[in-house]
């Protein structure tokens, strides 16, 4: 009797602990996520604080453009220029946070959710390193605004590949083209192809520092031969796939 009360006691015990395990599991990547989200929002508040501390010390004027020279051309007014990009970035911010909700793939986005959220984080970040040179590039500090900005570029454009190697098919993150949208495989394959380009791009922009004013023309023509090829070839998968799918159903006609 001893033995069944331990039997039906040990049964119970590991029930208990299966079901807080299964549970743990779904629990601990959402507050991986929101962990993730908090980070992201703190580059947001670094951005607004830098602003409030900056903002005695600087003109009622900032230079905000630079051309591919890295020679100023451009000003904005001194409460726009501190404060569009914190604004900016907090709407895009919010606009992350949505995605995963109302897509209606929104469970292959769970597939890749945190490699999706650490863009999130890069992203936040690369905004606020662009904020933060804006604003020491106004306070005096010397330095080539347009390296800082192609650096920062670089990154983003390498984890972009990162991301695009492990994106599931979904309507707002990744390859969107009607053939991407219209087969598994497609989107698979170009994705795949995608991923690699986007990282040979990110390198490109890196050595496209070594070549003065002719640095910029690293990242724009890599990034326009991206886009075109991975529409292209998507288009060639699924024509392809479509045409080896209809030539066994022709024959048996």
């Amino acid at each position: 009797m001893c033995y069944a009360y331990n039997y039906r006691l040990n049964r119970s015990s590991s029930a208990v602990a299966t079901r807080l395990f299964i549970r743990i599991q779904v629990v601990s990547p959402r507050i991986n996520t929101i962990h993730r989200f908090i980070l992201a929002a703190g580059f947001v508040v670094l951005s607004g604080t830098v602003s409030l501390l900056a903002a005695p010390s600087l003109p009622t004027q900032l230079i905000t453009n630079w051309n591919a020279a890295g020679e100023p051309n451009g000003t904005m007014s001194k409460l726009l220029a501190l404060w569009l990009f914190p604004a900016l970035t907090a709407g895009i911010l919010i606009v992350f946070a949505a995605i995963p909700r109302i897509d209606p793939l929104r469970e292959n986005i769970a597939e890749f959710r945190s490699y999706y959220d650490w863009f999130v984080v890069i992203f936040t970040g690369y905004m606020f390193l662009v904020h933060a040179g804006i604003v020491a590039f106004n306070l005096g500090y010397e330095f080539d605004f347009t390296v800082l900005i192609l650096i920062g570029i670089a990154g983003l454009f390498y984890y972009s590949g990162v991301v695009l190697l492990h994106a599931e098919q979904n309507w707002f993150v990744g390859i969107r083209t009607p053939w991407t949208l219209s087969s598994e495989e497609v989107w698979a394959r170009t994705h795949a192809l995608g991923g690699r380009l986007f990282k040979l791009t990110a390198i490109l922009t890196l050595v496209g520092l070594l070549f003065g004013d002719y640095a910029l023309y690293f990242l724009l023509v890599p990034v326009l031969l991206t886009a075109g090829v991975t529409v292209v070839y998507s288009y060639y998968l699924y024509e392809r796939i479509e045409r080896s799918s209809d030539t066994p159903s022709k024959s048996n006609l």
